[in-house]
């Protein structure tokens, strides 16, 4: 057996992961540094508050995952996939260049509209990201080769997001992120370029353009088969815990460890490298077949590990940079368990991914993956609500919310336990 990283020397694979990794930086980058600009600079748009416009851009950037699924579906089951990548690719580029112009000269509502847009080609990317993996892996690559994705895209996320930070430490950040945002959009499609050509899934489909019509279509798809139903979910949870615990990374670090920014970016940091080791780990841990062993185990992971966190958070905590958390043993546990739930995601989200993909059916795999972005979409919009009345209505404190996260998680252990041992392929030997 080979290991997953002999891929990233291989046309048939290292052209896409460059390209998705470049459209995942490229959107956190700008997503995130629009969200800096209108809380530092802009003061709130069109006589709204600072938090409300930030919700209204969150909402603005998944609304497409909503609307444009169905047909993105069925555009990447029905022609050959590298060149549904390309127009992709090129359409980001028109689209941050218009950004770039917007963000020279400080239109922020113009930026808004480019925020929708951004999620829309998005949309379309998500179901080909996913749907071209099975054709150009073999079985015993593929759990490799969605490790590497999964690992990509959160790393991806992770400079993303660092990146906007970083820039906006500067007098001229918008017109650097304006720079920052058109290179990154030429060399994601310069990437794209290189993607070898696949056969088209289902070339005599016949295309519908109704998009609430077709969204509804892509939930009839996802509930055909009760185990691909119960994996989408799963991976959809999983969603809803990681959007949980990113969003309140910020407030946590300031109002429950007492740091400074510095904390945010390590707890972001640690998460990721340890979503990313968790996904490294699945391919050794399933002998290179399509299993899903580990995902009960990285269920029970993420809900042990939450509950540790509840209890290691300081009581009285002490001012803090990134080296007091790292050098102090009361933080210390904070940070493991942080990383803790990181892998158990891992090794909860990869095995599912493998296995949706190896089980559908050739002809529907694109449009049930963009089934599971359309859920996946709904879930993190839930745990936003969620969110607002614990932490708004109820008053609960954020170790309170996320305990009762891991809590609930118990319920997706048990279900995890049953999938594992009811959804068994023939290639899981």
């Amino acid at each position: 057996m080979h290991s997953q990283f002999r891929l990233l020397g291989q046309r048939r694979f290292l052209p896409f992961y460059l390209t998705q990794f470049s459209g995942a930086f490229n959107d956190n980058l700008y997503k995130n540094a629009l969200l800096l600009l209108i809380t530092y600079s802009a003061g709130g748009l069109m006589g709204l508050s600072v938090d409300v416009v930030v919700n209204f851009a969150a909402f603005l950037f998944i609304l497409p995952f909503f609307l444009f699924s169905g047909i993105a579906g069925q555009l990447a089951d029905k022609y050959e996939k590298s060149r549904i990548i390309r127009a992709v690719k090129f359409l980001e580029i028109v689209i941050m260049a218009l950004a770039a112009v917007a963000l020279w000269f400080g239109w922020y509502e113009v930026l808004l509209v480019l925020l929708f847009l951004m999620g829309t080609q998005s949309t379309f990317f998500g179901p080909v990201k996913y749907a071209i993996l099975p054709q150009v892996l073999a079985d015993d690559e593929l759990v490799g080769g969605n490790a590497l994705v999964g690992m990509g895209t959160f790393v991806a996320i992770l400079l993303g997001t660092i990146a906007a930070g970083l820039l906006m430490g500067y007098e001229t950040a918008a017109r650097l992120t304006a720079i920052g945002v058109v290179v990154m959009a030429v060399l994601g499609y310069l990437a794209a370029r290189q993607v070898p050509q696949t056969a088209a899934a289902a070339g005599d489909l016949r295309l519908s353009l109704r998009p609430v019509r077709e969204t509804w279509h892509l939930m009839v798809l996802a509930a055909e088969r009760r185990q691909v139903l119960l994996a989408v979910l799963a991976i959809s949870w999983f969603w809803f815990l990681g959007a949980a615990y990113l969003t309140q990374f910020p407030n946590f670090a300031r109002t429950n460890l007492r740091g400074d920014e510095t904390v945010v970016t390590l707890l972001l940091a640690l998460f990721t490298i340890g979503i990313s080791v968790g996904s490294m780990l699945c391919e050794r841990l399933t002998g290179h077949r399509v299993s899903l062993r580990l995902v009960p185990w990285g269920a029970l992971g993420l809900s042990l590990l939450g509950v540790d966190l509840y209890f290691s958070v300081p009581e009285a905590p002490v001012p803090s940079t990134w080296l007091t958390m790292l050098t102090d043993p009361v933080y210390l546990r904070v940070l493991v368990d942080l990383m803790g739930i990181g892998i158990a995601g891992g090794l909860f989200i990869v095995p599912l991914y493998a296995y949706i993909q190896h089980e559908t059916p050739f002809g529907k795999r694109a449009r049930l993956i963009a089934a599971l972005n359309v859920i996946n979409a709904l879930f993190m919009v839930v745990s936003a609500l969620v969110a607002m009345v614990l932490l708004g209505v109820l008053d609960f404190t954020i170790p309170e919310f996320l305990l009762s996260l891991s809590l609930t998680n118990l319920l997706v252990v048990a279900s995890a336990w049953r999938l594992a041992r009811v959804a068994v392929s023939p290639s899981c030997g």
